[in-house]
């Protein structure tokens, strides 16, 4: 039992250390999607540069659309590498994989409020949406959440993993 006592004290150390990975890496100016995915990819064996790829579109709300928060986003894309159907009649497959961003999406909602990236940022739904990103300047952080929400996201990733095992 000791043993195994060790490696879960070693496993969760990594953890905390791929959570901390997800917040520095949207405080070097990756978006929140990809902050979530790049602390987990290599686990699914993508180079740092196919993550930024596949999850490029989705920071912002899904390309600054401020729709479904990208730091969420970056869970399901991890969702669909655990568990995702190989052909398309696999109904089997879809169903655990829909449950499963399901209960992900329902403990990002318990822990932070909200699915919505513009409800997480308090902005007006009138507000015009615009394709060019902000500067990522003291001020900007100063008054976003994204990076609690990146630890959030990654955390509850984390807690997956760990119930996997």
């Amino acid at each position: 039992m000791a043993v195994d006592n060790r490696i879960l004290v070693i496993y969760n150390r990594k953890m905390k250390d791929r959570i901390q990975n997800a917040v520095d890496n949207f405080n070097s100016g990756y978006n929140c999607a990809q902050s979530v995915f790049l602390a987990f990819a290599d686990m699914y064996g993508f180079t740092h540069e196919q993550a930024c790829g596949i999850s490029a579109s989705f920071g912002g709300g899904i390309g600054r659309m401020r729709e479904t928060c990208g730091a969420a986003c970056g869970m399901f894309i991890l969702a669909g590498l655990e568990k995702s159907a190989q052909n398309g009649s696999d109904a089997e497959s879809k169903e655990a994989n829909y449950a499963l961003v399901q209960t992900l999406a329902e403990r990002f909602k318990e822990r932070n409020g909200s699915l919505v990236c513009r409800e997480l940022l308090g902005l007006d739904q009138a507000e015009p949406v615009i394709s060019k990103p902000e500067a990522r300047t003291e001020a900007y952080y100063a008054v976003r959440p994204c990076p609690k929400i990146v630890e959030e996201a990654a955390t509850i990733w984390s807690e997956h993993l760990l119930r996997k095992k």
